[in-house]
């Protein structure tokens, strides 16, 4: 995940977004900070849904429909330092009908592909005035299959 384009997929998740490190992703020490990771897999996710022809603000106009976070835990395993390249997947776990857990790494893009942190994200797609749940539209269902 370098630079700020997207590939379809790649061997460990369905899309994949390369991301480089920069200074203000990280602390005093050059380590990226811990919240930066959520940061980065909110960018791969969005991504994703702009790779499928999703508009977010346009869908929040015109369907009145937005997605928000209803739960995130992510797992460390090893630190992002600055100037890495990384790669940030996008995978699925438990689909609802106006829900969708995503399942998402991030690796440094190096020979090994080393693991760096685990993250699972659960979305809603809620009524954008009201907050209150609604259907997942069908391109996004079908896309996650």
């Amino acid at each position: 995940m370098l630079a700020t384009t997207s590939a379809p997929c790649d061997a460990f998740a369905r899309f994949v977004l390369p991301l480089r490190v920069y200074w203000e992703d990280t602390d005093a020490g050059g380590v990226v900070y811990y919240a930066n990771y959520l940061k980065f897999c909110e960018r791969a996710r969005s991504e994703w849904l702009r790779s499928l022809g999703v508009d977010q603000q346009r869908l929040a106009q015109t369907e009145g429909l937005m997605f928000v976070v209803s739960t995130a835990e992510v797992r460390y395993l090893s630190p992002a330092r600055l100037d890495d390249a990384l790669l940030v997947g996008v995978d699925f776990g438990a689909r609802g009908a106006a829900s969708l857990e995503f399942v998402q790494q991030v690796r440094r893009d190096d020979p090994a592909r080393t693991l760096l942190a685990e993250a699972r994200v659960l979305v809603a797609c809620v009524q954008a005035q009201s907050f209150r749940p609604q259907r997942m539209p069908e391109l996004i269902r079908r896309a996650v299959g």
